[in-house]
């Protein structure tokens, strides 16, 4: 066997790893909570066409893994495009996304954007405009691929740390639903199916089968290292710090979005209009 076959074998080895340890290793960290959001906030409906958004990270990757059994083993009554934006990145990471792709198996749909260039000349924190930059175009290409959902990576975390964000820093109750319709993209629809899988998780599984995935790809925060001051890293280590007193306050705080009463709360908007409780006092 020649070097090259034999790696293809151990690619091919890995991949398989990769896979089986989805449905077996970690069906209930993994598996499991990802078929309970589909089913439970209605995510996936026969004749959807998918595109799922793949930037590279670990979220994404895992979740086109998931897509890929979801297809190998479940009602083939849906079809999934595997869609890669590159809004910028460097070539070293260009390069790390397009080998992990090819490592696991995911035909990646890439297109190229100046995102980053764009956003690097407004000044300010770069992040929501990036944010709302990349989402448009997200859309904007999954519907030339005739998709009318757009599935992003995510995760039971992610969901926390918005509703706790929102409130600390945004003065407002709100959280990250599963799925929500576009404004801007009539017909097309936001999934998100990895809504009840934990960060912690997705991290073990990467490490069991020893794959390394993109970071925070962004050539602006790299540089400044802004992760580690953001908004976000300073809720990760709050709800760390509460944890050691209450380890069950991620599911409290996820619970609590499930538990809104109307009847306790000074004022709350819907449509856009805001309510208050004197109009049924």
């Amino acid at each position: 066997m020649g070097q090259v076959e034999a790696e293809r074998t151990d690619d091919l080895d890995r991949r398989k790893r990769a896979e089986r340890s989805i449905i077996k290793t970690y069906r209930k960290e993994l598996w499991g909570p990802f078929t309970k959001a589909l089913n439970v906030y209605k995510l996936v409906n026969p004749g959807d066409r998918i595109a799922v958004c793949v930037s590279g990270g670990k979220d994404s990757m895992l979740m086109a893994k998931l897509f890929q059994e979801l297809y190998l083993h479940g009602e083939r009554n849906f079809q999934v495009e595997y869609l890669s934006m590159d809004p910028g990145y460097s070539q070293e990471n260009r390069r790390a996304v397009a080998e992990n792709a090819r490592l696991l198996g995911i035909p990646l749909h890439t297109f190229r954007t100046e995102i980053f260039d764009i956003v690097a000349g407004e000044g300010g924190s770069p992040c929501y405009l990036c944010a709302r930059m990349r989402r448009g175009h997200l859309y904007s290409q999954a519907r030339e691929l005739n998709c009318n959902k757009i599935a992003l990576g995510h995760h039971f975390d992610d969901v926390i740390e918005t509703t706790l964000m929102s409130m600390l820093y945004g003065g407002q109750i709100q959280t990250m639903t599963p799925k929500l319709h576009s404004k801007n993209f009539p017909g097309m629809e936001l999934i998100r199916p990895m809504y009840l899988i934990r960060e912690a998780d997705i991290i073990r599984w990467s490490r069991y089968n020893d794959l390394r995935f993109l970071q925070c790809a962004c050539r602006l925060t790299e540089a400044a290292g802004a992760e580690q001051s953001s908004k976000r890293a300073e809720i990760k280590e709050l709800i760390r710090r509460l944890k050691e007193v209450n380890p069950q306050v991620e599911s409290s705080i996820f619970r609590s979005m499930e538990n809104v009463c109307l009847d306790a709360v000074l004022a709350y908007k819907k449509g856009g209009v805001k309510h208050s409780f004197l109009e049924e006092y």
